[in-house]
């Protein structure tokens, strides 16, 4: 099982708007063969000196079965749609594919 971090990085008062987004993909994601998880997390807000901030980020938590079908999804004609409709909003993209230590 392969874990996927991704931050979206999104324009100052967009978040919500791509959180909207992303809640309504949700379903239809979590339907796709190999998805064990899709969920995604915003940054606590807390004042402590060691902690990064990220207050216009949005960070997606994945699981999938094998990184065939973390390819198949991101070819998914819903992701394309997904992608077209939060373009404007979102400043950068970074992911992380990870696997468990052996």
């Amino acid at each position: 099982m392969l874990t996927v971090i991704a931050e979206i990085c999104v324009k100052p008062g967009r978040r919500n708007d791509v959180l909207a987004a992303i809640e309504r993909l949700t379903p239809t994601v979590l339907e796709e063969e190999g998805c064990g998880s899709y969920q995604p997390l915003l940054d606590l807000k807390a004042q402590v000196p060691w902690k990064q901030h990220s207050p216009d980020s949005i960070f997606m938590l994945e699981h999938w079965d094998s990184l065939r079908h973390l390819e198949q999804h991101q070819q998914m004609p819903h992701m394309e749609a997904h992608r077209a409709n939060i373009k404007d909003d979102v400043v950068d993209v970074k992911i992380f594919v990870l696997e468990a230590a052996k």
